[in-house]
């Protein structure tokens, strides 16, 4: 498995040479936030929200703690540490602690229900877990069941009820440990952390990133669209577990001496306003779902963006509804981009002075970028294609899925996508759907026979089909059809106890937004659902 990883080296690829990355043979990603501290930097800002502030030399005293803290359980470098966390300052802490000490943290999905959470954990054999107090009973006897799991060290209060053999509350324990810590050893090409995609088609798969990647990725994206300097405060909506939020969170304001402000807890509208008004933050990370519903929210008007700067969107096609009305409400055009976990942040992005409503952007510096047909030929302007990436920020393979790393991480490193593409003549691209059945949803990929096999699992449905749908602003949707085994029920009602049922079952993101009930469905001549007149009615 270290072999397939040392098989990438920076400077393969051509974008590494086009945006003049270089970085040595040894060398570690805690060098991201510890370096503020050779650069004078250790008195600025670092953090900020809710739960109080960090300097920089504060955050690295708490990471150095953090990692020794780690050694003292007895891991061995490259030893996985399952992060299960939300955006506080325990978090960037506990993260670059672990990575310096030569460990490899996973960031994982608060939303994560305790059969998949065991899933991670008997996958990534990780034996600590970090966790927030009021996650603990998450970490059940479900979640621990046939895993490695010892120790749970609980942050942010008291420990609720859990089934980890050990449990340590952090604050006390951490105050023990010295407050500086020598980097370890690595290569940059050696593991640093991990990701774990949805698992919308299966199994999800562990999405391994290098020493060198949060680096690449802050030199291509960062540099060419934000140009932070000291002065910013990153202000990212989508948490840190997910590849979006943790470039804008951790990487790029770290690598730039700029701080971030963290908002822990469900991100309503009213806390993100006034997390705005307080914290004063001047670039400002989101989804076009959450630019819709800042926009629509009450108290909108009156709420004070002065602060802002910049404010980007990605994952999602952005429509000129959402777009014209953020401006309206804040005077900024939103910046889209596009990315994936698998490439760590965004490789396509419109430019502040250089955009094109409903493109997913020009190509990023630093990544190569190609449109093919199904024979694998490349196609020309104005043509639509399968569009494959390459940059020295790629995942070199899924952990364990040599079958899913050999579909989607081809020679040479490039990534097969599955996203339709079409380029203009001006270089922009042009989403124009999946190659296979995949959707996103509120940013996150989806499944359509997902939903579907999990609501035909409900026992008051007959029969349901699962599909795909444009809304009028060019988000995507998931409508169900469904045919219920009594007639006698209220749709309304009905239609709730199915999506709450959806919920519980999968991620609750994954619920059908709109339910429509028939008496039947229409099949085809051989029985089955007949899915293309569904989708007409």
């Amino acid at each position: 498995m270290m072999q397939e990883i040392t098989d990438r080296v920076p400077g393969n690829c051509p974008g590494a040479v086009e945006i003049g990355f270089a970085i040595p043979d040894k060398y570690n990603a805690s060098r991201i936030l510890f370096d503020n501290l050779g650069k004078g930097h250790g008195g600025r800002l670092a953090l900020t929200g809710p739960l109080g502030t960090r300097s920089y030399k504060e955050l690295c005293v708490d990471a150095s703690r953090w990692g020794h803290g780690f050694v003292s359980l007895g891991l061995k470098r490259g030893d996985r540490i399952l992060m299960f966390l939300d955006d506080t300052p325990a978090y960037p802490a506990a993260f670059f602690g672990a990575v310096r000490a030569g460990f490899v943290p996973l960031l994982i999905n608060t939303l994560t229900p305790s059969d998949l959470l065991q899933f991670y954990l008997a996958d990534s054999g990780a034996s600590v877990a970090v966790t927030d107090a009021e996650f603990c009973a998450r970490f059940d006897a479900v979640a621990c069941k046939d895993t490695p799991l010892r120790t749970l060290i609980v942050v942010n209060g008291a420990a609720g009820e859990h089934a980890a053999p050990d449990m340590i509350i952090a604050e006390a324990w951490l105050a023990a440990f010295a407050t500086e810590l020598a980097e370890a050893d690595t290569g940059r090409d050696e593991m640093a952390f991990w990701m774990y995609s949805s698992g919308s088609t299966g199994r999800p798969k562990g999405i391994v990133h290098l020493q060198h990647d949060m680096a690449y990725s802050e030199v291509a994206f960062a540099r060419n669209v934000l140009k932070l300097t000291p002065d910013d405060i990153c202000f990212s909506v989508p948490k840190m577990f997910f590849a979006y939020g943790f470039g804008n969170s951790i990487t790029f304001p770290f690598s730039a001496g700029a701080a971030t402000l963290l908002l822990p807890s469900q991100p309503k509208p009213a806390a993100i306003f006034e997390a705005i008004e307080r914290f004063r933050p001047s670039v400002f990370f989101g989804l076009p779902t959450l630019y819709t519903s800042l926009t629509k929210a009450e108290g909108a008007a009156d709420a004070d963006f002065s602060s802002l700067r910049m404010a980007l969107s990605a994952a999602e096609v952005l429509s000129s509804e959402v777009f014209n009305g953020w401006k309206k409400l804040t005077g900024l055009e939103i910046v889209e981009g596009l990315g994936s976990t698998e490439v760590l942040h965004i490789y396509l992005s419109n430019l502040a002075d250089q955009k094109k409503l409903g493109a997913a952007g020009l190509r990023v510096p630093g990544y190569e970028i190609a449109l093919k047909d199904k024979d694998g030929r490349e196609v020309g302007d104005n043509e639509e294609g399968i569009l494959w990436v390459r940059g020295d920020s790629s995942t070199p393979l899924y952990w364990n899925r040599p079958d899913k790393s050999a579909e989607t991480i081809r020679e040479e490193g490039w990534i097969y996508t599955g996203d339709r593409f079409v380029r203009d003549s001006d270089g922009f691209y042009f989403f124009r759907g999946r190659a296979d059945d995949l959707i996103k949803i509120s940013g996150q990929w989806v499944y359509p026979l997902e939903v579907e096999l999990c609501l035909a699992e409900h026992p008051e449905v007959r029969e349901c089909a699962v599909f795909a749908a444009e809304l009028p602003d060019r988000r995507m949707t998931l409508k169900a059809v469904v045919v219920m085994n009594s007639r006698e029920y209220d749709a309304s009602a009905t239609t709730k106890i199915l999506q709450d049922f959806v919920k519980a079952k999968l991620l609750p993101y994954k619920y059908p937004r709109e339910i429509k009930f028939l008496d039947e469905l229409p099949k085809t001549g051989t029985g089955k659902i007949d899915r293309q007149a569904v989708l007409r009615m």
